[in-house]
């Protein structure tokens, strides 16, 4: 089904859910966090497709990729590598063998997060 709404089109999907899970939705609306089902799901499909986010990457040649890590360093100076990756859209290892390479030659001090890749 399609309505209009004052921010445009709006589109209706529907679905059965487990007895429980709806038991559990319905608490939480009683609980004050959501305003109704509707707005429970709505939230939760929007959530779940922050977390679902397709990752671009771009086909650049090896001297450019390492030019633009460089630029993000100096922009950003502290960064995770899987940040680096993703906001350049480069690949990981690609990202992370020239930062390595960029750590060996002195071009980048203690601007590097090696935390967990995500």
């Amino acid at each position: 089904m399609v309505t209009k709404t004052k921010t445009g089109e709006s589109r209706t999907i529907g679905t059965k859910l487990p007895k429980k899970e709806y038991e559990e939705i319905f608490e939480l609306i009683n609980n004050g966090l959501f305003l109704s089902g509707s707005d429970f799901v709505r939230e939760a499909i929007r959530e779940k497709l922050k977390r679902i986010k397709v990752i671009k990457i771009r086909d650049v040649d090896y001297d450019t990729a390492k030019k633009e890590v460089l630029g993000y360093y100096k922009t950003y100076e502290e960064a995770y590598i899987s940040e680096v990756a993703e906001d350049l859209e480069l690949d990981l290892e690609l990202t992370a063998k020239i930062v390595q390479e960029l750590i060996e030659e002195g071009n980048l001090g203690e601007w590097i997060y090696y935390g967990s890749i995500h």
